[in-house]
């Protein structure tokens, strides 16, 4: 930036903050919020464009699928049939995330379709 230019961006800030302007903002006193955290730096602004276009890329989507899911598994008593749904859909999000990212073995999320059986035999 030229210095210049730096100094009235600079100035404008601060008259905008004495006016208050900023008070009302969304968010304020809150932490950020980076949704785009698990994304490489050199991907962010093009997912941004897709995001705030209304798409998302599908593992993408499919990662918040899997968040969502695992949150409401959370909320909900083991013996509940609620919760047999909720673990075989999670468990399809898992197996489908394996597919399409090509991995397996130790690295496969598959592991989560056997956790509810094994706890059956656990218990």
């Amino acid at each position: 930036m030229i210095p210049g230019f730096e100094a009235i961006v600079e100035e404008r800030i601060k008259k905008a903050q004495k006016k208050g302007e900023f008070d009302k903002l969304e968010g304020l006193h809150k932490p950020l919020k980076f949704d785009d955290a698990k994304v490489p730096e050199e991907l962010r602004l093009v997912h941004k464009i897709l995001k705030n276009a209304g798409f998302l890329p599908a593992q993408v989507d499919l990662q918040n699928r899997i968040s969502r899911t695992e949150s409401l598994l959370e909320t909900v008593d083991y013996g509940d049939p609620e919760h047999t749904r909720l673990q075989k859909k999670l468990n399809y999000y898992l197996s489908k995330l394996d597919t399409m990212r090509g991995t397996g073995g130790e690295k496969s999320m598959l592991p989560h379709l056997y956790r509810e059986k094994l706890l059956n035999k656990l218990s």
